[in-house]
């Protein structure tokens, strides 16, 4: 029963630190990546359907992006989903596809977007370490029960904080190499 418990923490921990990656490769760095329009939908006949979904993007320069929508339909709803967007770029349009000129950071909007890193950071940290408290929690209540020894539930509590400790230091290194990213010009 409670390796079952440290074995679900763990899953969901490593589950978070994904999460994070996810979430730090949508900010956007000096250099175009199709990871920057994961979080953009456009209106595609009426649905809000992800850029992903409806285009392919090319990066011929690190800092140019070419999006061809699969559907020349679509061109339009993409263009105005990526100008709507918070990524600061205004998309040319040559009927078949938009190129995106991606400007250089100036040094205030780099610390903008580490100051978001480090609270996408703090966010996983505090969902691994709710993770960790949930299992305690599981295992404390196993005791509690009499299934399961207090002695057991010291080696669980240890291994779920050598857990937590390797979970947390893999979210702190995202955000270092994040960091460094954002700051390198």
């Amino acid at each position: 029963m409670i390796p079952d418990i440290i074995s679900q923490a763990d899953k969901k921990m490593a589950q978070a630190v994904e999460f994070a990656k996810e979430e730090f490769s949508t900010i956007r760095t000096g250099r175009a990546h199709p990871a920057m329009f994961s979080k953009l939908t456009a209106d595609y006949y009426g649905t809000l359907t992800p850029l992903q979904q409806l285009a392919s993007f090319q990066s011929p320069e690190p800092r140019t992006m070419i999006v061809t929508p699969y559907d020349q339909g679509a061109l339009h709803a993409i263009e105005r989903a990526i100008r709507d967007s918070d990524l600061g770029v205004n998309p040319s349009n040559d009927g078949r596809s938009l190129r995106l000129q991606l400007p250089v950071l100036t040094e205030e909007r780099r610390k903008e977007y580490t100051k978001l890193a480090r609270a996408k950071a703090e966010e996983a940290r505090v969902a691994i370490r709710n993770i960790r408290r949930h299992a305690n929690d599981s295992v404390h209540k196993l005791v509690k029960d009499k299934e399961a020894s207090e002695d057991d539930a010291r080696g669980a509590e240890k291994k779920l904080d050598t857990a937590t400790k390797r979970h947390i230091d893999a979210v702190d290194d995202l955000l270092k190499r994040k960091e460094a990213e954002l700051l390198e010009v």
